[in-house]
């Protein structure tokens, strides 16, 4: 077998381009192929790599992260010491506003030591408060999201945990915002009207937050914002004027629905950002069409462009312009500028449910792929360069379900080499755990 054309081939399929040659070369790429696909479905048993799972937190409360590890969504700060988390009385229901979460940090270097910090009422079972490390003082500093418990508005906070306090509240009376994804380079945050998602799908948002935008199906002065950490100056990157108006063309009662954002993701390098409009998702809007469209924008607003193919509910950004979704039953890499998709990861064998939750390592080399089969969530960490594999064993989700499921959520620590996700313990409470990807000969996996 020529091992430089099958170097060549692995190159192109991961880069997403695909080779031109002859028909002899055709031919052997066609095998090539095949000899491919048959090795990774079966590298799981002989993955130069293994999965070891440890329960970080336990007790009678509940502990949890919340979001998807997309964008660099990274629990671990700079020096992969402190893992944030939230500790909370109740999972079996949405939290009402009166209730507060718990904001911890978990110390790895003292035998996983809860420190407990400060306090939420912007939270909920999936998605957290939405944190995040700030990429430029990733060392002390995290963002995440609060509200005034009386007249429901939500805001963002920036926490130092060197000086033990919120060093900065983004604050809008008038049209309050909360945190919806950060630079990954930093700088800005992406901010978004929480009492909206409340209002039209309960899971994104906090139950009975003000949504000041509601009279508008389609509001021109709410949307997707840019807000700058330093200044906490803000300006509206795309409204949903602007995409009622791309919408319309495909949905004629578009002036009936009313609109909301969902999985606001910056890509990495910083110049754009990929979402999704949705719209009808509430019970009561039985009988008429879900509407749930793929879009992208350039970081400076201009380039605003309606996707015809949809790539899956968690798309996660790898390199540049490229996408990493699903379509149809494979895990898939789409390329937002050509608006087509480009290659493949693995095959349905290695990734059975390639819409479940994705996340790729800082560094690009290893994907992670979490899905649920029955009541447990399970995981796929993927090496992009050869294909090798493997696969963990399940964690218990319960039967949670609706508004308060367990999602498996994989989350990247900063050295490439572990996942923070959720389970439940021996005593039936959620709490975090960690998985960590050892290389079977000592090297880095």
């Amino acid at each position: 077998m020529n091992e430089t054309l099958m170097k060549q081939y692995r190159t192109s399929l991961w880069q997403g381009k695909f080779l031109p040659c002859r028909a002899a070369a055709r031919r052997l790429l066609i095998v090539t192929c095949a000899i491919l696909c048959l090795s990774e479905c079966s590298r799981a048993e002989d993955s130069p790599f293994e999965l070891k799972i440890e329960q970080v937190t336990s007790g009678t409360k509940h502990h949890l992260f919340g979001y998807i590890g997309q964008c660099r969504t990274i629990p671990w700060n700079a020096g992969d010491r402190y893992i944030l988390g939230l500790e909370i009385e109740h999972i079996d229901r949405m939290p009402r506003p009166d209730e507060a979460a718990v904001i911890i940090l978990i110390d790895t270097h003292q035998n996983n030591r809860i420190i407990r910090l400060d306090r939420t009422h912007a939270w909920n079972p999936q998605q957290g408060t939405m944190f995040y490390w700030n990429p430029l003082a990733a060392e002390t500093q995290f963002i995440f999201n609060d509200r005034e418990v009386k007249t429901g508005r939500v805001f963002a906070v920036l926490y130092d945990i060197q000086k033990r306090k919120r060093i900065k509240e983004y604050r809008h009376d008038q049209a309050p915002v909360g945190n919806g994804g950060f630079a990954q380079n930093g700088g800005a945050f992406l901010g978004i009207n929480y009492g909206r998602l409340a209002r039209l799908r309960a899971v994104t948002g906090y139950p009975e937050t003000l949504d000041w935008s509601k009279r508008d199906n389609a509001p021109e002065n709410d949307g997707i914002f840019v807000v700058d950490i330093n200044s906490g100056v803000r300006r509206l990157l795309v409204s949903y004027r602007q995409m009622a108006e791309k919408l319309a063309s495909i949905y004629p009662d578009i002036e009936e629905t009313a609109l909301f954002i969902n999985h606001t993701l910056w890509n990495r390098p910083g110049n754009r950002v990929y979402f999704f409009a949705r719209g009808n998702w509430e019970k009561r809007s039985k009988g008429r069409t879900k509407i749930n469209k793929p879009f992208s924008i350039h970081i400076d607003g201009t380039g605003l462009t309606m996707h015809e193919t949809h790539i899956g509910g968690h798309p996660e950004w790898a390199e540049d312009h490229l996408l990493i979704g699903r379509w149809k039953g494979d895990q898939i890499l789409y390329d937002v500028d050509r608006q087509e998709i480009v290659g493949k990861l693995g095959t349905p064998d290695i990734f059975p449910k390639p819409e479940g939750d994705v996340s790729l390592s800082p560094d690009g080399r290893l994907f992670a792929n979490g899905y649920k089969h029955g009541t447990e969530n399970r995981f796929v960490v993927y090496r992009r360069s050869d294909g090798a594999y493997v696969r963990s064993k399940g964690l218990d989700k319960g039967d949670y379900s609706g508004d308060i499921r367990i999602d498996p959520a994989p989350r990247w620590n900063r050295a490439n080499n572990a996942i923070l996700v959720p389970g439940l313990a021996e005593n039936k409470t959620r709490q975090m755990f960690i998985i960590r990807v050892v290389a079977r000969d000592g090297s880095d996996p």
